[in-house]
């Protein structure tokens, strides 16, 4: 069976002013919690880390250590 690009998590390489998308999918998955982030969804991530946020309170969780 064949998977569409809509099956499977984006793999993307993130900076400090945007992504890049390294091989197809629509979506990521929140580095937290696990929740599907469709990419034209996503503003939040952390370059540093290398991880995807589903929300602007999460990744502020994860970066000062309260997540």
């Amino acid at each position: 069976m064949l998977m569409s690009s809509a099956d499977r998590p984006a793999k993307l390489t993130y900076g400090p002013n945007g992504f890049r998308v390294l091989s197809g999918g629509h979506f990521v998955l929140c580095a937290v919690t696990g929740e599907k982030i469709p990419l034209e969804e996503l503003r939040y991530w952390s370059a540093e880390f290398q991880e995807p946020y589903a929300s602007a309170e999460i990744a502020t969780k994860r970066l000062t250590g309260k997540a």
